[in-house]
């Protein structure tokens, strides 16, 4: 079965839970747009992601999803809780779903995690998960070690779930390039940063648009929490004490709300703006349907080119 058609969606897009951004009104404007929506849970209370749940319902009538940390204190609560409120689809990160695929697979929920590497990407498959999310580490966030042109063909080839391919897409190029990789999808997230849906502060917006493709960092190697953000007064700063060999409180200390000052107050200097490495080809800010009707249209035209120079080389048109 397609990805398409097991989420019951328009387009094979999936859009990146981003924590502290992915609430109700970008997930439901993907949704409506034909991709799926996805109300990222990170930090989130029960009482909070109810709401948000609610309100998506209130906001498109189509599948969205909802993501769960799986670090979080809370995980066993939030694990019910979308049972309870009867989400399609569930997205996962930070850990194994290994104590609850059962459950979400007898509420009839779809699971995706999202994987950095091949290994657990078999591990996932054989819990009984519907799909895979590939993810590379040129994303935004939370990365792994392996590159998106890498890591979707290895793990296309070792799973026979559908893959979605994450890391490094914003238009129809890269989107054309994860199907030729063995990806059935792709995961969005950086691209949906620049929309007019997106909640977050228009300086966080700007940042992303004036990023160039080596504007971003990955910190928090030492930790093993490595995260990807634009170059920031506070970034370097934690580079710099990272490589200088200090603590984990003091490193944490550095970063604690530095997310939520960037998303919510729009201090890009001293808040941790979140972005993948394709952030250098985010120009403008368009609407979340722009998005994808753009990249779909764009992916078409790109496919069709590659099969004319794969048919020239067969009959030896480029000799």
């Amino acid at each position: 079965m397609s990805i398409a058609r097991m989420l019951g969606i328009t387009y094979p897009i999936i859009q990146g839970a981003m924590a502290q951004i992915a609430y109700a009104e970008l997930a439901a404007a993907v949704s409506n747009a034909g991709g799926l929506g996805v109300i990222a849970s990170g930090g989130m209370s029960a009482d909070r992601l109810r709401e948000e749940i609610h309100k998506c319902k209130s906001l498109t009538a189509k599948p969205f999803g909802v993501n769960l940390m799986l670090m979080a204190l809370n995980r066993d609560e939030l694990a019910q809780l979308v049972i309870d409120e009867g989400v399609k689809v569930v997205t996962t990160g930070a850990g194994s779903p290994k104590n609850y695929v059962a459950m979400w697979k007898t509420a009839g929920i779809v699971v995706i995690p999202v994987v950095p590497s091949v290994q657990i990407a078999r591990k996932m498959e054989a819990l009984g998960v519907d799909a895979i999310v590939a993810e590379g580490t040129e994303a935004g966030g939370h990365v792994g070690e392996t590159t998106t042109m890498v890591l979707v063909p290895q793990v296309a080839d070792a799973v026979a779930i559908p893959v979605i391919a994450a890391g490094g897409i914003a238009d129809g190029r890269g989107a054309a390039a994860a199907f030729a990789l063995g990806a059935q999808g792709v995961q969005v997230g950086t691209r949906f940063l620049a929309t007019i849906e997106c909640p977050a502060h228009e300086q966080f917006k700007q940042a992303v648009i004036a990023a160039q493709d080596g504007d971003t960092l990955v910190t928090g190697r030492s930790l093993g929490i490595p995260v990807r953000s634009i170059k920031n007064r506070m970034t370097l700063e934690y580079m710099r004490l990272e490589t200088g060999g200090a603590g984990k409180e003091e490193l944490e200390a550095l970063a604690m709300g530095s997310l939520g000052l960037a998303v919510r107050d729009g201090d890009t200097e001293n808040g941790s703006v979140m972005a993948g490495q394709i952030a250098g080809l985010v120009r403008e800010i368009t609407t979340v349907q722009e998005v994808i009707t753009s990249m779909f249209a764009e992916a078409k035209t790109v496919g069709r080119k590659v099969y004319k120079m794969t048919d020239d080389v067969h009959t030896g048109a480029l000799y």
